[in-house]
């Protein structure tokens, strides 16, 4: 089965046509995408448009979202719930995309995964090290509840949580105003518009 969805993969085929998606396989063909959009002659505006798109597709970005907001979600009425995942999903996109846009076809190997329980599945990768840089531990906490379309939930690089310390960051921005939730908002407001 993983030789047909490989050989699938090769040729660029939908993978609404696939039963179910592996997570491995999964995201090597996120990474894939990637590398590919990274390595073409294209200006960083637009290799970052195209980035969004893929993290549009492949992240949980309102999972990642609550996540990091943390127990301060269960104070905000949904009128403030929804203005936050608004800001939060166009934080999450500009601050992904601007980061990987600095990379110039990066190589990502898939090297295994451990099945956490049926929701989660850490697929255990590596930024294979060039001249310029040392090799790079990546795992990537994906959500498998719905084996037809898995998400991304968090990276953890060497040991690092991305969502974790996104959740400490904002916690920190929360504590310091006193829990104003506008605090944070205006952050995330300034932070887009730059």
């Amino acid at each position: 089965m993983k030789k047909i969805l490989i050989i699938l993969l090769l040729f660029n085929l939908n993978f609404d046509q696939v039963a179910s998606i592996e997570p491995e396989i999964f995201v090597q063909s996120t990474v894939n995408r990637a590398s590919q959009i990274l390595s073409e002659n294209i200006s960083k505006e637009e290799k970052m448009n195209k980035l969004k798109s893929i993290a549009k597709d492949t992240v949980d970005i309102r999972g990642v979202g609550f996540y990091s907001l943390g127990q301060a979600r269960k104070n905000l009425d949904n009128n403030q719930k929804k203005k936050y995942l608004e800001l939060f999903e166009n934080y999450f996109l500009k601050s992904f995309s601007s980061r990987l846009s600095e990379y110039t076809n990066p190589k990502i190997e898939v090297r295994g995964n451990e099945v956490l329980n049926k929701n989660y599945t850490i697929v255990n990768s590596s930024l294979v090290g060039t001249s310029e840089r040392p090799e790079i531990r990546i795992d990537w906490r994906v959500y498998t509840k719905n084996p037809d379309s898995p998400l991304i939930r968090d990276l953890i690089i060497e040991g690092l949580s991305l969502a974790r310390t996104q959740k400490e960051e904002f916690s920190s921005i929360l504590n310091s105003n006193n829990g104003d939730i506008n605090a944070l908002f205006k952050t995330l407001e300034e932070f887009s518009k730059n």
